[in-house]
């Protein structure tokens, strides 16, 4: 670690937890996000600004005008621009130092598996319920842990699966895949623009620890945030002994 980069990193340096080595850990890290929206923004600007080293960051989506009022990591001059190709800019303005990926594209089949098997970790960051089972269908086949967030209305939910731990439970441990629950999308019943922002900063914080190997995950708990009552309700997960996809 050079001068610059003590520098840089000297807020994490003073953290016991973290100090030289965790921050040289983060350093070392592979990262897969999946979805540069409302929730992909803030952790691809924490994941970067906290110096996670290899961080590749997949959305077919393009930047518009109503994406702005929550999606940070995009401005004005990205309206038109795919959102992976504009949020590894903003990314690479503010830490030159970390390698980024931009995938403009669906990650799906074996193109999603050989991304998640090159990880350390991925975070779920999409908005809709066949790409987050097919994350964790691949975290699961790869034993990488994921980090998963939502966010719809005044509504928020974080968790983290860590599949490196047979006894853990998966996604669809949590929402079954032959569920037929409504998909409940921003474009449809609004978000509040800070809701993503707060969700979004928990799964980065999760992400960081798992990486660095301190603290308490959240894996094993679902954490509920009601943006309108200020509220958080942490629900236990278990493993399902006859879920299709981590049982076996």
């Amino acid at each position: 670690m050079d001068d610059s980069q003590l520098l840089r990193y000297s807020r994490h340096l003073l953290l016991e937890q973290i100090g030289i080595d965790g921050q040289a850990r983060l350093a070392a890290a592979r990262v897969l996000i999946v979805g540069a929206g409302g929730l992909g923004s803030p952790v691809a600007l924490y994941l970067a600004a906290a110096g996670v080293g290899h961080i590749s960051l997949a959305d077919h989506d393009a930047v518009d005008l109503t994406n702005l009022q929550r999606q940070i990591a995009h401005d004005m001059a990205s309206l038109g621009e795919n959102k992976a190709a504009s949020a590894a800019r903003r990314m690479a303005a503010m830490n030159p130092d970390i390698e980024i990926a931009a995938l403009p594209e669906r990650l799906a089949g074996d193109a999603l598996g050989a991304r998640v098997a090159e990880a350390d970790l991925v975070l779920d960051c999409s908005d809709n319920f066949a790409t987050r089972h097919a994350v964790n269908r691949a975290c699961v086949a790869h034993a990488k842990p994921l980090v998963s967030g939502a966010a719809v209305r005044f509504d928020g939910q974080v968790s983290a699966f860590d599949l490196r731990r047979p006894e853990a439970p998966c996604y669809a441990c949590l929402f079954p895949e032959n569920a037929r629950d409504a998909e409940m999308r921003c474009a449809e019943f609004g978000v509040f623009a800070p809701l993503v922002g707060i969700i979004g900063a928990m799964q980065a914080a999760e992400a960081l620890k798992l990486l660095m190997g301190i603290g308490t995950s959240l894996s094993g708990r679902l954490l509920l945030y009601d943006a309108l009552a200020a509220e958080w309700r942490a629900i236990r997960l278990k493993k399902d002994p006859g879920c299709p996809v981590c049982s076996r």
